[in-house]
């Protein structure tokens, strides 16, 4: 089911049409070292703007070591490490050099459940993906996988059905953003249960 994959060409157009026509109701899809595919589908992400947002890593542009990954061409995997405890998984979204980005903020789980629920040392199966941190600790993404081509074997998107309904809203923790914290750039699937935060 999940062997199919999103074509580099659909990571390169707009972010929000990108985020909303083709991320949302996607899979994201992981293979273990032993070669068992974890995988879910995409209920929530929000969009980061390198250009211009003032909540996003490449602020105007400018490229560091950490955040050199927005700079590789869409359809790449940009992981980053926050809190000195949490990985946070990102789609790199247009031409390289543009640095925008699309946090994936919460899963719905849908291929090797019982796994997630060891490496996340939780049963409950609402709250095994529904955050970033937590979506990442369950299909063991870490910065190993930071650059990684999304169209690899590693780790790649799955297309979805297509049309999913969603809810515009502002995004989650960036009160230092100044005029953009109340962007509605944070998109979640109607009627899901599996969002990290309404």
């Amino acid at each position: 089911m999940f062997n199919r994959k999103i074509n580099r060409e659909a990571y390169l157009g707009d972010p929000f049409d990108t985020a909303t026509n083709v991320l949302l109701g996607a899979y994201l899809c992981r293979r273990l070292d032993d070669g068992e595919v974890l995988a879910g589908k995409i209920t929530e992400l929000e969009v980061y703007i390198g250009a211009e947002d003032k909540a996003c890593h490449a602020y105007l542009n400018k490229k560091t070591k950490r955040n050199a990954a927005m700079f590789e061409i869409g359809g790449t995997a940009y992981v980053f490490f926050v809190y000195g405890m949490y990985n946070q998984f990102n789609v790199v979204i247009g031409g390289a050099g543009t640095a925008n980005a699309v946090l994936i903020r919460s899963l719905e789980p849908v291929c090797g459940i019982e796994r997630m629920k060891i490496f996340r040392k939780c049963d409950n199966l609402y709250n095994l993906t529904t955050g970033p941190g937590k979506l990442c600790q369950a299909l063991n993404i870490d910065r190993s996988l930071n650059g990684a081509d999304l169209s690899g074997e590693t780790i790649w998107l799955s297309p979805g059905s297509g049309n999913c309904s969603y809810n515009a809203v502002p995004r989650v923790g960036i009160d230092y953003a100044e005029e953009y914290k109340d962007k509605p750039w944070r998109f979640y699937e109607k009627g899901s249960r599996f969002i990290s935060k309404k």
